[in-house]
């Protein structure tokens, strides 16, 4: 090979191993509509751990093409700053040049480790502009109005299913009826219009319209769910505002599955209508995970040039299995695998990896939080807490290397932080600790529904987002709930029996035994008191034992990302239907 057009075979044969990728990406995203359609809900689950999958897989291949071009020759690392401009040249016209970005990250990334990831070689600080700027329409435009039944109707007349409403007259006027009870400038004589996404945001068993109302000059960000409950469709509520949808496109959820022709022109968008998400959060809510990566580790070498706090360690009760850290300035919390588990945890490095992996793609039914795993990452050790290095050196020493200068970790995570839900509660009561309590088993029993079972379901293994939601985060035991044996304690023997330091019963890895929940999860019997208030039926092998049932028969169960009490009364709860608050 000319070593003159190397660099550009070489950024042409990345790009099309990242044109392979959005092809087989839009493939399994544009096919949500017919799952949809069809309410084929364990093809949807399916399709969105394939999609997930898909970026390895379409990487690996990227490197089998290069080993055949390159033939056991060595790209040195001052070839990479001809094959970036290479490679800038052939994206700076694409409509998706952002993932296009990543892409190539990725690939320089598995060349070269260390501290070469500048802006020399790689997109690292800030992304390009597209040139030329597109003309871009994303957006339906309905009104002005003074008739917001009419406007609504235009709405579902131009987005249309090939299975059909059940009574889309009724859903309107639930619309009306219940906007302008809550919204008052829509009991007066204004203008309305609407401004809604071409693209369907698809996940779960719902399809979501999102975009922006306006009443005169006045803006408010809309969504409006439509299910299928298998015999047609119905609007199930409307949101139109911020807090509502920031849960909707909440780090607790599974990617939506949206065909996204512009995707930086589309978190542009998305961004006006939630000014408090990260633009990392919003590129992995639609499914482009690892460009939000890329964006994330963006926001966060912006903020260590911006702040000068250190790095610590995490507060709350030490974990068994990772150390954490924080910084104080920055809401995410960095994780790294221990090099020794404490002999309670059976557990090995890779199962942890694997767990955390199930986390990754599973269904998280707004349940718990998304992680991003990292590799090789360098962190100057001026912002390391010297009680952050010491407590590193001494327990996760295979994976972290610290010089003069950094501090080099292997392989991390990282998570939104939360307060710990055992130290949440330390100063609630009443009403507010009751509330604390029963969301902490609604989040068993949502998890369950999904089937995973947490494993360990200690309070300080579950967090409170901003929004008072409680979420597991602690995935080190996390296993399908299939795979679980739930067993009732057999009668002792003897009287001696209940005396003894072992149990008088066999115990198998996968066994577990509801009723001791009771003696492990609470820390007063106040806490175990209010619980059961909501919650004893957790305590019931029979309660489990049902859950395995409707999972192995294939029911998918209903978990919405907004607040039951916002769902349109007028639909009998089927049993299917796991409680929201």
């Amino acid at each position: 090979m000319n070593l003159q057009d190397r660099p550009r075979i070489i950024a042409e044969t990345i790009l099309t191993g990242f044109d392979e990728y959005r092809q087989q990406f839009k493939r399994i995203t544009r096919q949500a509509k017919e799952r949809f359609e069809n309410a084929d809900w364990p093809a949807a689950q399916q399709a969105a751990v394939d999609r997930i999958k898909l970026y390895k897989s379409q990487i690996n291949g990227v490197f089998i093409r290069l080993d055949e071009i390159l033939q056991d020759e060595h790209l040195e690392l001052s070839e990479w700053r001809q094959i970036k401009a290479a490679y800038e040249t052939l994206i700076r016209e694409r409509k998706d040049f952002d993932l296009a970005e990543t892409v190539f990250n990725t690939v320089f990334r598995k060349s070269h480790v260390g501290k070469n990831l500048t802006d020399d070689y790689a997109f690292v600080h800030e992304p390009l502009q597209p040139t030329p700027a597109f003309n871009i329409r994303l957006a339906r435009h309905y009104g002005p109005s003074t008739d917001l039944t009419v406007l609504l109707g235009q709405v579902f007349k131009d987005y249309r299913f090939s299975t059909s409403f059940l009574d889309i007259e009724n859903d309107i006027e639930l619309m009306v009826g219940t906007m302008k009870e809550n919204i008052p400038l829509l009991r007066t004589n204004r203008e309305i219009r609407f401004e809604l996404l071409w693209s369907i945001f698809y996940r779960n068993k719902g399809a979501y319209l999102i975009g922006r109302m306006y009443i005169d000059e006045h803006l408010f960000p809309i969504a409006i769910p439509i299910q299928n409950d298998g015999s047609g469709l119905f609007v199930d509520t409307v949101i139109w505002n911020e807090n509502d949808l920031s849960i909707i496109f909440s780090f607790t959820r599974s990617y939506f599955m949206v065909d996204v022709e512009f995707p930086h022109e589309m978190i542009k968008y998305l961004s006006e209508l939630l000014p408090g998400k990260k633009t990392w959060e919003l590129y992995m809510s639609v499914g482009f995970y690892k460009h939000g990566k890329t964006e994330f580790y963006r926001g966060f070498l912006n903020h260590l040039e911006n702040s000068d706090d250190d790095f610590v360690i995490a507060e709350g009760i030490k974990g068994l299995v990772m150390t954490v850290f924080t910084m104080p300035s920055y809401h995410v919390v960095f994780k790294i695998i221990k090099d020794r588990f404490s002999p309670t945890k059976n557990i090995t490095r890779e199962q942890v990896k694997k767990a955390y992996y199930l986390a990754k793609t599973h269904d998280r039914v707004g349940r718990m939080a998304d992680t991003q795993e990292f590799s090789d990452i360098l962190l100057p050790r001026s912002r390391f807490s010297e009680a952050l290095l010491t407590e590193l050196s001494s327990v996760a020493a295979s994976s972290v290397t610290i010089t003069d200068e950094d501090v080099h970790i292997s392989h991390l995570y990282t998570e939104r932080l939360m307060t710990p839900l055992n130290l949440y509660i330390q100063d609630k009561s009443g009403f507010k600790l009751k509330m604390a309590l029963d969301e902490y088993g609604n989040a068993i029993k949502q998890l369950a529904a999904a089937n995973i079972f947490p494993g360990d379901m200690l309070l300080k293994n579950f967090g409170v987002t901003r929004h008072g939601r409680v979420v597991f985060y602690d995935y080190d035991e996390i296993c399908y709930l299939t795979d679980i044996k739930f067993r009732k304690i057999p009668p002792p023997r003897y009287p001696e029996d209940e005396y003894a330091a072992e149990p008088w019963y066999s115990i198998d890895p996968n066994d577990v035994f509801p009723e001791e929940f009771r003696n492990f999860l609470f820390s007063s019997k106040e806490i175990e008191e209010i619980f059961c208030e909501f919650h004893e039926d957790l305590f019931s092998v029979d309660y489990w034992h049902g859950l395995q049932k409707n999972i192995r028969d294939s029911q998918v169960m209903d978990v919405f990302p907004y607040r039951r009490k916002r769902r349109f009364d007028r639909r009998v709860e089927n049993q299917n239907q796991i409680k929201e608050e």
